[in-house]
């Protein structure tokens, strides 16, 4: 079980963390103070009731980040299962990529699902999940026991030590390219997973999905050139069965709830009219880079 305040009940993040992480204001250490934590220069981060850090003090929240309703209709559709065949690759890459006591950084973590796959697969590894939804912290910080979350825009530099990180991953999450390659060690590995442009096609026209462009895997090589060699590519497309509710949920969490309102994606998921299981294709790519040399 975690390790939790006294008196409190409160999670208490791991002192393994504090080798992680660093006071985004100063940097320097960080120490448990009470329930926060707290730098030499006594800047202070508070930790939640749900167990997460909070180290935003001063910024504003992301513009992309997660609702509470798409929060909770993603944590609903990844409770279905239908996502599990990625989890599994994820888990089974990480293997390969990092030692069971490694360090792995989940840059945009949403409800930390992926990142405890991982953490079931390394049975050592410290886990670190960086988003800037407060509603996705709650449910990453609760996700595994050695899962640790904290409040984090991943487009600014991280507080978190230069080549702590044996793995670094990012799932449909912002890339910073320039971070990733600081924070990771000179052996350790980048994990991208980014949809096809044959995910949900399916639903694309019929629910108005935000298109995903083809060449998107070539944009994203471009976009990491600069830091990282391309190690190898790992496609995954299967069929799922969705129900008329997984399909409310699926589009409740994606992107395109950001554009459109919740009462019109109801509309449209209604007007499918389905009533039995509807196939629909899921379709990604998981891709594997190694930092480059200074």
């Amino acid at each position: 079980m975690p390790p939790t305040h006294p008196g409190t009940g409160r999670r208490r993040p791991s002192d393994r963390l504090l080798t992680v992480l660093t006071c985004p204001l100063c940097p320097a250490d960080l120490a448990h103070a009470d329930c926060a934590l707290r730098c030499a220069d006594r800047h202070t981060f508070d930790i939640a009731r749900h167990g997460y850090v909070s180290l935003l003090t001063g910024h504003r929240r992301a513009a992309s980040a997660d609702s509470a309703d798409m929060v909770r209709s993603r944590a609903s559709f990844l409770r279905a299962g239908h996502y599990d065949p990625l989890a599994r690759t994820l888990a089974e890459l990480a293997t390969e990529l990092a030692p069971p006591d490694a360090t792995v950084l989940d840059a945009g973590a949403g409800t930390g699902h992926y990142l405890a796959a991982v953490l079931d697969a390394l049975p050592d590894a410290l886990g670190l999940g960086l988003d800037s939804s407060a509603a996705a912290l709650r449910a990453a910080a609760r996700a595994h026991a050695r899962g640790e979350a904290a409040g984090w825009d991943v487009w600014q530099p991280w507080p978190v030590r230069t080549g702590c990180a044996h793995l670094v991953l990012n799932v449909f999450a912002p890339r910073n390219g320039p971070e990733f390659h600081r924070v990771l060690r000179p052996d350790g590995a980048l994990l991208v997973v980014t949809p096809t442009d044959r995910h949900l096609r399916e639903l694309r026209d019929t629910v108005g999905l935000l298109a995903i462009d083809p060449r998107k895997e070539e944009r994203l090589r471009r976009t990491l050139e600069a830091h990282f060699a391309h190690e190898r590519t790992e496609p995954l497309e299967y069929a799922m069965r969705l129900t008329a509710e997984d399909i409310a949920a699926l589009v409740a969490m994606s992107p395109t709830a950001h554009h459109v309102g919740a009462a019109e994606l109801g509309r449209r998921v209604a007007e499918l009219e389905t009533d039995a299981p509807m196939r629909v294709t899921a379709s990604f790519v998981a891709s594997v880079y190694r930092p480059a040399a200074p």
